[in-house]
């Protein structure tokens, strides 16, 4: 089977020989940010937003992006084109990955950016955890400017090795006061006395939260703000978003069982709500910054 092509500072490199130079400072100091998006019918879903937040986030480290919005999507478009014969049948997750770029000194820029574009099929989340319900695992692990997808994962990365061997889908971050924010790579959210609660402060503005949010103004009441550890004893549901996970259902908080142990209907509702966006004829659905 082919590679994948990969977009790298200008050229079209099969997946197993693309590089960066070992000088790059993405490598050597972290320096750099990300974002993720998937296709639907081999479409990109939310393309502008899920740019618009790259271009966030490298405001937020002074990291200049090398292209408009406007060139980044083309690029997309163009990067989607040439893999359009690798597995033509299944959906793609791309990956935008822009760092400092060459630094003689391995500190300060050199010169322009680097950036990456990597296509790869979207993985697949066992059926069961949408119609039984997933569980996840706190962790208390201190973050790195939570508000901008930066290449620094090493606290995602230890989350989410603790939620395996625990046999989590997720690690969700709570701080020693017992504060919920979200999870490593989802945001977090709960249903409790008819409301849609969800943490507002030091979390990743997701692009699929908001547009559950946006879904959920037109089904219940919705209410921004901390959700405390000891809170999720008497909630009656709770779920995650990603761009990969869409929306799934969580009953299990570490050993706190979530409401009567199953998905809820709120939960269901919302879930397919938002398939019906994804499956729009444009595919172009562009939700608004909450």
């Amino acid at each position: 089977m082919a590679d994948f092509l990969y977009y790298v500072n200008g050229e079209f490199v099969p997946a197993s020989q693309a590089t960066v130079a070992a000088g790059d400072l993405g490598l050597v100091r972290g320096y750099g940010v990300f974002d993720v998006l998937r296709t639907y019918d081999r479409t990109p879903f939310a393309l502008r937003a899920h740019l618009e937040r790259l271009a966030r986030s490298a405001g937020a480290i002074n990291l200049p992006l090398p292209s408009s919005l406007d060139e980044l999507e083309q690029l997309v478009y163009t990067t989607l084109a040439h893999n359009a014969g690798v597995e033509p049948e299944r959906d793609v997750t791309i990956r935008l990955i822009v760092t400092g770029g060459s630094s003689a000194g391995f500190m300060l820029p050199d010169g322009p950016p680097s950036l990456l574009i990597l296509v790869a099929p979207v993985r697949s989340v066992p059926s069961q955890h949408y119609s039984e319900g997933a569980a996840l695992v706190t962790v208390d692990i201190p973050r790195f400017l939570p508000n901008v997808k930066s290449i620094n994962y090493i606290p995602a990365i230890l989350g989410q090795q603790r939620a395996r061997a625990a046999g989590a889908v997720e690690a969700l971050y709570c701080t020693a006061d017992g504060v919920i924010s979200e999870c490593t790579t989802s945001n977090f959210f709960v249903v409790a006395d008819g409301r849609l609660i969800t943490p507002n402060q030091d979390v990743l503005a997701g692009v699929t939260r908001n547009i559950t949010l946006e879904l959920a103004a037109d089904v219940t009441d919705v209410v921004l703000r901390p959700i405390s550890r000891a809170e999720l004893h008497t909630v009656d549901e709770a779920f995650i978003t990603s761009t990969t996970k869409e929306i799934l259902p969580i009953v299990r908080v570490d050993d706190i069982s979530i409401g009567d142990g199953r998905p809820g209907p709120v939960t269901r509702r919302l879930a397919d709500l938002f398939h019906a966006c994804t499956r729009l004829p444009s595919n172009h659905y562009q939700p608004s910054l909450i």
